[in-house]
């Protein structure tokens, strides 16, 4: 008999049984007491190594067979092996990691002592012995640059921002694929905010004009750009190469979006408003315009071993943007200016006599920095290449 029959002829006898007592509290009561106690005698009476209960089932498996399956003989004897295996390897790990970081710091020490002794040496040196000198300044920023590449692998104590976020822990990620993963997510990440910002800003700006909007919308913007210095500091720390200027500029973007949140309502925050909302179009659809035509010139140039595989995509302009992506530069442009024209109207607001708030003057403040940083380095970068041109095509 299958187990599904024998089931079946079980509860049909119950029911046979059920159906010829009177349906009262104490007839329950004994039926459910008797059927427990047939159970705990089942149970504690039998031989557990082969209770007759699983042959009556048809399972075909005693619990000495099923002890035997789940825990093998041997497998929990190899784990503990491996793992301790494992933590002996760690231990030599960390020795390499401490040994690795105490060179390189010996020999970070000894190239800035040479430097400094060149720096000295080049005021009162001949011409072939200024060529030597600016050689081997050549060799020791080469050098540096490999230290950097080297302790992109190792632990290292974190910069005070992070310390103060995070508190000390390792953020060093220590293989290539889990540090190419984390900068892939930030990309991705940025992607997502830019076409969330840009949705808010349109809505703010042509459906919801409440003030409640507006804050969630600045509250957006201060967490956005918190996040991104976080990550960022994080990408350094493994070995990401990014300049100065755009990491602090997302810094000084954390802090004129807080001063934005902090912004009561009245008659000149709403005189801003709509210029605020409108610049905040324009630069998500200028970042969105960046991240798509800078990831592709960066997968270019990774494929021809001329950028590290740790390069990000910035809201400014670099010297590796050059070939190929100049169309970019007068949408900067009109971003940098666009920042200083927020400036001047918020000085202005400022003098109004109805003007009492301090946010107005420190916005002004704020984005007149955030012009003369953007543009000014953006205008560098262009003057440098500008001139390496110049001089290729005067060489014969």
């Amino acid at each position: 008999m299958t187990f599904s029959a024998k089931i079946g002829t079980v509860l049909g006898t119950a029911g046979q049984v059920i159906t010829l007592l009177p349906l009262t509290s104490a007839w329950v009561l004994f039926l459910f007491a008797w059927l427990g106690f047939f159970f705990v005698c089942l149970f504690v009476l039998s031989d557990l190594r082969s209770p007759p209960w699983l042959a009556w089932w048809g399972c075909g498996e005693t619990l000495g067979g099923l002890r035997s399956v789940l825990f093998p003989s041997g497998e929990f004897q190899e784990l503990q092996e491996t793992h301790r295996i494992y933590k002996q390897k760690l231990e030599e790990l960390t020795a390499f990691q401490t040994l690795c970081s105490s060179s390189i710091n010996k020999q970070k020490t000894r190239l800035k002592d040479l430097k400094h002794t060149l720096q000295r040496y080049k005021r009162h040196a001949s011409q072939e012995e200024a060529e030597l000198v600016q050689q081997l300044g050549a060799n020791i920023k080469e050098r540096q640059n490999v230290f950097f590449d080297m302790e992109a692998y190792l632990p290292k104590k974190n910069g005070l921002y992070l310390n103060l976020v995070l508190g000390n822990v390792n953020v060093t990620l220590l293989s290539k694929q889990a540090k190419f993963a984390y900068k892939d997510e930030y990309e991705k990440f940025k992607l997502y905010l830019t076409i969330i910002l840009l949705l808010g800003a349109v809505a703010c700006r042509f459906v919801l004009h409440y003030r409640v909007t507006d804050e969630i919308f600045n509250f957006l913007l201060v967490w956005y750009y918190c996040t991104l210095t976080i990550r960022e500091s994080i990408l350094i720390s493994n070995g990401s190469r990014i300049k100065g200027w755009w990491v602090s500029h997302h810094y000084v973007s954390t802090f004129l979006s807080g001063v934005m949140l902090t912004w009561p309502n009245g008659l000149i925050y709403q005189k801003f408003r709509n210029q605020f909302l409108a610049f905040s179009i324009f630069q998500s659809c200028v970042q969105f315009l960046q991240y798509y035509y800078q990831r592709g010139c960066l997968y270019r140039l990774r494929a021809l071993g001329e950028r590290n595989h740790l390069d990000l995509t910035v809201e400014g302009f670099q010297s590796w943007m050059w070939r190929g992506l100049t169309f970019l530069l007068p949408f900067l442009f009109c971003g940098h200016f666009w920042q200083l024209y927020n400036a001047v109207t918020l000085f202005e607001l400022s003098s109004h006599e109805e003007c009492k708030e301090w946010q107005v003057f420190v916005l002004a403040l704020t984005f007149l920095i955030l012009f003369l940083g953007n543009f000014l380095t953006t205008l560098k970068v262009v003057h440098t290449k500008l001139q390496e041109n110049r001089s290729k095509a005067k060489k014969p």
